[in-house]
């Protein structure tokens, strides 16, 4: 049986935490009776619905967003522009934003945040998938029109006039979702990183053909590792797509994912035919009491680490107050 989670002495929260929080508190402000463009309409699996204008549960959640990402931003240092971006930095956004000119906006893609459904979805509306639900394996280059191959004044008139969105997930859970798929399933990556991994973090591993890596072992793999030279797959959502130096204008949600989606697709006037997929029948997400499993049979020590390098992932889901529970639970 797994160790129980027992409360800790007190520690002191991050400076960081603190900083971003205040930066919240200090911009808030009455919230409006009603959505300021009139009433909010999502597309469902039963066509277009309308959420009456009096619910501002919808802009309430969008309002701190922003909020939270105001704050962030607005902390010494951080970058206001694409161009203030180191090369490497820029290189990396620059080949995450995928481009639909047809309907002028701009995705940056996150793994293991429903980025294969997007990408469906802007081939779908490039023509080159007849619909979205067509069971092939995703080409994750081919058919897709990227912000990287493009010069820099095209990319400058994209990022001003163009609809910019990304959608984010609770940090701890896509890191949870990336190793189970990806040392659970995919051999490719059980040679590459879990063979090494073990090798590098397990006293007497002998042969190890990479399936068998820990959750503490990646742990301790992501805390050696150098945030801008880990695979997409576990680097931070903000270096992935900076959203400091990229002005999104919409931030949607892992957990909201269908609402949030059907909003984009509604705001971005995509045909009424086209929905966000359903996830599939055998696909099994991460819950909170998976996540609350793995972290309870992890140590402490590797989950306090490693917060300050995706502390920026939590102010963007918005969960300075899970980030502070697992500084003092963890």
């Amino acid at each position: 049986a797994g160790k129980q989670c027992v409360e800790p002495p007190a520690v002191q929260c991050s400076g960081l935490l603190l900083m971003i929080e205040k930066g919240i508190l200090a911009e808030v402000k009455p919230l409006p009776l009603h959505p300021p463009h009139g009433d909010l309409a999502w597309r469902s699996n039963g066509g277009t619905r309308t959420v009456a204008s009096e619910d501002v549960d919808y802009q309430v959640l969008q309002d701190v967003r922003n909020r939270t990402i105001h704050a962030m931003c607005g902390q010494k240092n951080m970058p206001h522009s694409l161009w203030e971006l180191s090369a490497g930095q820029r290189r990396t956004v620059l080949k995450h934003i995928l481009v639909s000119d047809k309907y002028r906006f701009l995705y940056c893609y996150v793994p293991k945040v429903a980025c294969s459904n997007w990408k469906r979805i802007l081939k779908v509306l490039d023509g080159a998938l007849e619909n979205v639900n067509v069971k092939l394996k995703m080409d994750h280059k081919s058919d897709l029109v990227f912000l990287g191959d493009m010069k820099p004044d095209e990319i400058n008139y994209r990022l001003k006039h163009y609809y910019k969105f990304i959608f984010v997930r609770d940090p701890m859970q896509r890191l949870l979702s990336a190793y189970r798929n990806k040392f659970g399933e995919i051999k490719e990556y059980q040679l590459k990183y879990g063979v090494e991994i073990v090798k590098r973090y397990r006293k007497n591993s002998g042969k190890s053909r990479g399936d068998d890596v820990t959750f503490s072992e990646f742990l301790q793999y992501l805390l050696d590792e150098e945030v801008e030279r880990m695979n997409e797959h576990w680097m931070p959502i903000y270096n992935l797509c900076q959203p400091c130096a990229v002005k999104y204008d919409f931030i949607g949600s892992y957990e909201r994912l269908n609402v949030d989606a059907n909003y984009v697709l509604e705001h971005v006037q995509a045909p009424s035919f086209i929905r966000f997929p359903e996830r599939q029948s055998w696909y099994k997400p991460v819950t909170p009491e998976t996540l609350h499993f793995y972290l309870c049979n992890t140590q402490r020590g590797f989950i306090k680490e490693l917060l300050p390098k995706y502390i920026l992932d939590f102010s963007l889901f918005q969960s300075v107050s899970y980030a502070r529970f697992l500084i003092l639970y963890f």
